[in-house]
């Protein structure tokens, strides 16, 4: 939970980021592309998926195990895990969706464990019933675990409890952009031609380009084909926290001070000894009638 030092949860779920950002990330490395289109990262996908999975269950074992989360909490984890794959279902205008809104929250008030559990399987659970299953699964499960992990580090105003919905509703505006810049890059690497632009490769990777030219490239790339749709994303997350922030971190947090339990270490009082009081007492009083 929140507050808690680091421990082996946060080291597997550190293990789990670097695999994901191995997996985002190594296409820039081969020297020529495997596939293209839709059959980007069709021999990976599978291999992230399963060690994406097995990691978080692992995560949830060593929780448990190490009382960093207890039952009831792991039983919250599944309630939430449920709403939030039912939100993405609920369409919203270009594309939106409520999928961020639980992890976003519940990350903040649980600690980034919690928010990147909530954010990697409320994205599986969704797929399951309708969302759609494909080669893009394990990176949209990596980047929205990712969004509940980096909810988790943001401060509590504790005195300012007022401003926090302002602030998380800050914070899903800018992780919404970052959500779809991140996704973006499972598939460009693997894209040919320049659809939509000029040049016909302007706007895409191409195997040997310099870092300078791969973020002009990418820059290009996202801001003629993806930055209309995360500008909705960023307003709607931003607008459902505004509404309904401060009325469901209210129920979270009655639900945290219900589950919350703290080693105190014990204080154990050395016994009185009666000799040396009985002698302390004596002295006390023999000062007492020597003083008349």
């Amino acid at each position: 939970m929140k507050g808690k030092g680091p421990d082996l949860s946060i080291a597997i779920i550190g293990l789990a980021s670097l695999v994901g950002l191995v997996a985002f990330l190594y296409p820039f490395f081969l020297p020529g592309r495997m596939n293209t289109g839709a059959l980007a990262h069709a021999n990976d996908a599978p291999l992230v998926f399963v060690i994406v999975l097995v990691l978080c269950l692992v995560v949830v074992f060593t929780s448990l195990t190490g009382q960093q989360m207890s039952s009831k909490l792991t039983a919250l984890l599944g309630i939430l895990t449920a709403l939030s794959a039912v939100l993405r279902m609920i369409p919203g205008p270009a594309g939106f969706n409520a999928i961020f809104l639980l992890p976003i929250l519940a990350g903040f008030c649980y600690g980034p464990t919690f928010g990147f559990l909530l954010g990697v399987l409320s994205l599986l659970v969704s797929a399951l019933i309708g969302g759609g299953v494909g080669p893009w699964l394990p990176y949209q499960m990596l980047a929205t675990g990712w969004v509940g992990l980096l909810s988790g580090f943001l401060p509590e105003l504790k005195r300012y409890r007022r401003l926090e919905p302002f602030m998380l509703a800050a914070w899903g505006a800018v992780i919404g952009l970052i959500f779809g810049a991140i996704m973006n890059i499972w598939f460009w690497p693997f894209l040919v031609g320049g659809i939509g632009f000029e040049q016909p490769t302007a706007g895409m990777w191409q195997p040997g380009m310099s870092l300078g030219a791969t973020l002009r490239a990418y820059l290009m790339f996202y801001v003629v084909t993806s930055l209309w749709w995360d500008v909705w994303r960023a307003a709607g997350n931003a607008l459902l926290i505004l509404l309904f922030g401060d009325a469901i971190l209210r129920v979270l947090r009655r639900f945290r001070s219900r589950f919350r339990f703290d080693v105190v270490a014990e204080v154990i009082t050395p016994p009185a000894d009666p000799v040396g009081d009985r002698a302390e007492q004596g002295a006390e009083t023999g000062q007492g009638r020597s003083g008349h």
